[in-house]
């Protein structure tokens, strides 16, 4: 179980970006956090992972403090964290990466499996350097393929569908569904309607704040036929379909 409780953090101008969010997070499930840019979606995702450190409250995990802990550390107990523009490696191959990450032997099998899921051909891209040749949606498709390689209990993904074309998306989806069938506990960051449908929970962030939290199919309808006025004064629309 995942607790947040009271985080803060601001940027060091000193402009409040997560103001005193707190929430809880079972032990399985698909969680979607939305709301408009600049919302603060992304830094919490952060804290979370531990990349990022919060100005004040503190963050539980299976009932121990991880407030302290570092990112190495937080991955060593069990959180994987993809980002939105994910880091490139020269000299080293999307096999090498993925067997990496696995904490079980790769074979041509696996491989083939954990990248069909995202969408790529393992022939064509296991022998790949992680580096510049890669464009921006496959690098973003292999750093997936990474985090659903270690299996871990609570794996973070930031906007996952960015880069993704239509036809590896709809893929990507039977992914997320597929370790939330299997009892994993998924944060997903995300504007994007198919993955808030297939949410468990929905927390809305609006200027560093929690403005709504609840099941997917009650939040998602708010999102989607919003009680208010035509024009949102946070400029957001809501879901998307792109």
């Amino acid at each position: 179980m995942l607790e947040l409780r009271d985080i803060s953090w601001s940027t060091p101008d000193g402009r409040r970006v997560i103001d005193s969010v707190s929430f809880v997070v079972a032990d399985s499930g698909l969680v979607a956090i939305t709301g408009p840019n600049g919302g603060g979606k992304t830094t919490l995702a952060k804290i979370i992972a531990g990349i990022e450190k919060p100005d004040g409250g503190r963050i539980f995990l299976d009932g121990s403090d991880i407030t302290d802990l570092d990112v190495t550390e937080r991955a060593r107990r069990g959180i994987s964290y993809a980002f939105q523009q994910p880091v490139r490696f020269k000299g080293l191959t999307v096999r090498d990466l993925l067997e990496i990450a696995s904490p079980e032997v790769l074979d041509e099998k696996g491989l083939c499996v954990l990248l069909s899921k995202v969408g790529l051909c393992a022939k064509d891209y296991i022998d790949r350097d992680v580096d510049a040749s890669l464009s921006g949606g496959e690098i973003k498709r292999i750093e997936i393929a990474t985090v659903l390689a270690r299996g871990t209990k609570l794996s973070i993904f930031d906007e996952p569908e960015a880069g993704i074309d239509l036809w590896s998306f709809a893929g990507l989806i039977d992914a997320f569904s597929e370790m939330k069938a299997s009892g994993n506990t998924e944060i997903i960051i995300s504007h994007q309607e198919r993955i808030l449908s297939i949410a468990d929970r929905i927390i809305v962030i609006e200027n560093g704040r929690v403005k709504e939290d609840g099941a997917g199919k009650d939040v998602l309808g708010h999102i989607l036929h919003p009680q208010c006025c035509p024009v949102c004064p946070a400029g957001w629309k809501g879901a998307s379909n792109e």
